[in-house]
């Protein structure tokens, strides 16, 4: 593979700052980098062709938007190897933190090092996609890690259909690990919020140590307004208002035809969340009290 052009980096981590400045201390809890393949091997095969964006782009974007905090999550195509994720972490150790994919026999020594080295959680991924592929944990990987996990005061990252969520709710909040679920769910839009499924999640999510990114951008595409979202989007932070955080899911995995700036992801939010104290919580105190605790 050939390296990117210097257009392709600028292309990933241009943005623009959002209309309302974000308040001192705001988090971005979800994001990937990707580095150079020849520095960085990916997996074949893999669910897709990621970008060039490193930890430089990403902490680029935190500047211009105005975070002072990043959560980045391993990436799928690198299988259990979390270097690129790592050497990100290091450009700014105060400012970041980071979630692991590891491979299910890690040692207690290797669980260790990636702990000095800044990550604080492992993601575990049970949906369609993700079974098809090598490099992704699921529900029983953690059953066998969550003691481990534990012992380090580490979060379980899910990454799972709404139906698998709620299948596996006992068996998750069982593990005395917070929980932290992307993707808002990754319910069934078109079910609408009624739906007996999400209104089972709705039961789930109130019990527990459970939380949420508020990342609506994988659950529609082909409308940058995300309206279909709004409705789930109001009821979650009602449902949630003290363990919901901002995700922006930055470089945006297979959206290079509709690639958004993440400056007018954070407008969105704020076109959806007039109130400015639930704003406080969900960019600042709610992910600040979560992130303390590890």
């Amino acid at each position: 593979m050939a390296p990117p052009e210097p257009a392709a980096l600028v292309a990933i981590s241009a943005c623009t700052p959002p209309a309302r400045a974000l308040p001192p201390g705001a988090w971005d809890c979800h994001s990937h980098v990707f580095g150079m393949p020849d520095a960085y091997p990916l997996l074949s095969p893999r669910r897709y062709d990621p970008p060039f964006a490193p930890g430089e782009g990403y902490l680029a974007m935190l500047d211009t938007v105005g975070f002072a905090h990043g959560v980045i999550v391993h990436p799928s195509a690198y299988g259990y190897d979390n270097r690129c994720t790592a050497d990100a972490i290091a450009l700014a150790a105060h400012r970041l933190s980071g979630v692991a994919v590891v491979d299910p026999a890690i040692s207690d020594a290797q669980l260790e090092a990636l702990d000095v080295a800044g990550f604080r959680s492992i993601r575990f991924t049970v949906t369609p996609r993700a079974r098809a592929h090598e490099g992704s944990l699921d529900f029983d990987d953690l059953d066998r890690l969550a003691p481990r996990m534990r012992a380090l005061g580490w979060y379980a990252d899910i990454w799972a259909t709404c139906d698998e969520i709620v299948a596996a709710g006992d068996r998750l909040a069982g593990h005395g690990l917070p929980v932290m679920i992307d993707h808002m769910g990754y319910f069934d839009v078109a079910a609408g919020i009624d739906a007996p499924l999400f209104r089972s999640y709705l039961a789930l999510l109130r019990d527990g140590d459970f939380w949420i990114k508020t990342t609506p951008i994988r659950l529609v595409r082909g409308d940058p307004t995300a309206e279909a979202i709004r409705p789930f989007h109001d009821i979650l932070l009602e449902t949630l208002p003290d363990r919901a955080v901002f995700g922006s899911d930055w470089p945006y995995l297979s959206m290079d035809d509709a690639r958004p700036d993440t400056g007018r992801l954070v407008d969105l939010f704020d076109a959806w969340t007039p109130d400015d104290a639930l704003r406080q919580r969900i960019f600042v105190d709610n992910p600040d009290r979560f992130f303390a605790r590890r």
